[in-house]
């Protein structure tokens, strides 16, 4: 499908390369002796429906959608709602997963995306103006504008909230630096993975309205990792400054990334033949040091379930 209202990059009042294939040049990444195996998820943005098909494609759960990895490790990049039918829905089965999942000796865990920020700011201050480059503005419009989908804010609940204020900003897993955006705004909260996740969820424990905008305008932000000469260098701070071999983030959808994000209906450009972007899987670049994770799956792509590291 062609990509509709509110189906781009996350806006804000203010605010191609060929198909990447895993490099063997960079050093194997440690692993922890005895874990199990690590997944990820990209962006799900409410498609629970696909969400579901994609864990059991990948063995990590059952037909009735119950925890089926063992020991296995899953990690969520974050972005759970807006613009899909269904991201309380989504939450609920995330929830779930990690009690699961810790039950069998594995783990299921989650990264705040921007859109967690967003609802939270919606849910909780509303109208409420804040000063933005383009005038003022609120949460309330940011989060419609965004594609904020009325029956969440329906069903949310103050579980949803506490589980959304409460998630890490990074992660570090087998030498993987876990990141949902592709900024280096981290690098504005901390020199440390948990100072980071310290400065971010004290952050919106102060619940200001201000200092939540903030939060959200410096994580929407994207594509730092894209230049062919610039993205290589913003990759190899971040991962100097936290640790780790290799970035993995969602936020920025693959199709967005590669200019494959099939705007004509005639398979130009990378896109199906009916005009939607192709993607097979993860992206690699910034000289396979970042793994992008975002397939589009609000633009008729794909929500990708990765395990890591990528097979050669």
């Amino acid at each position: 499908m062609t990509q509709g209202a509110g189906q781009g990059p996350d806006v804000w009042s203010g605010a191609g390369e060929a198909e990447a294939v895993y490099s063997p040049t960079v050093p194997d990444l440690p692993v922890v002796e005895g874990a199990g195996r690590l997944f990820v998820v990209g962006d799900v943005h409410g498609y629970l429906d696909e969400l579901r098909d994609a864990l059991r494609d990948a063995g990590l759960t059952d037909s009735a959608d119950r925890w089926a990895a063992g020991n296995t490790r899953l990690w969520f990049l974050g972005d759970f709602t807006d613009r899909g039918p269904d991201g309380i829905g989504v939450i609920d089965l995330v929830m779930r997963l990690s009690a699961e999942a810790a039950a069998a000796g594995g783990y299921c865990k989650a990264l705040l995306g921007n859109h967690e920020l967003l609802l939270l700011g919606a849910s909780r201050f509303g109208d409420t103006p804040v000063e933005s480059a383009a005038g003022t503005a609120s949460f309330q419009a940011a989060w419609i504008l965004n594609g904020g989908q009325r029956t969440d804010m329906e069903r949310l609940r103050d579980h949803h909230i506490q589980w959304m204020s409460r998630l890490d900003s990074m992660a570090l897993a087998d030498g993987h630096l876990l990141l949902h955006s592709d900024t280096t705004a981290y690098l504005d909260y901390g020199s440390t993975i948990d100072d980071v996740n310290d400065a971010i969820w004290q952050a919106l424990q102060r619940n200001d309205v201000e200092e939540t905008w903030d939060l959200f305008r410096k994580f929407t932000k994207r594509f730092a990792f894209k230049d062919d000469e610039s993205g290589p260098a913003a990759v190899r701070e971040l991962l100097d400054t936290y640790g780790g071999k290799r970035v993995v983030h969602g936020h920025s959808p693959i199709p967005y990334l590669t200019g494959e994000n099939g705007t004509d209906g005639d398979g130009g450009d990378g896109a199906g033949g009916d005009g939607s972007p192709r993607v097979e899987g993860p992206h690699v670049y910034a000289d396979s040091l970042a793994i992008a994770m975002d397939g589009g799956v609000t633009m008729a792509g794909r929500l990708l379930v990765a395990r890591l590291p990528l097979a050669v």
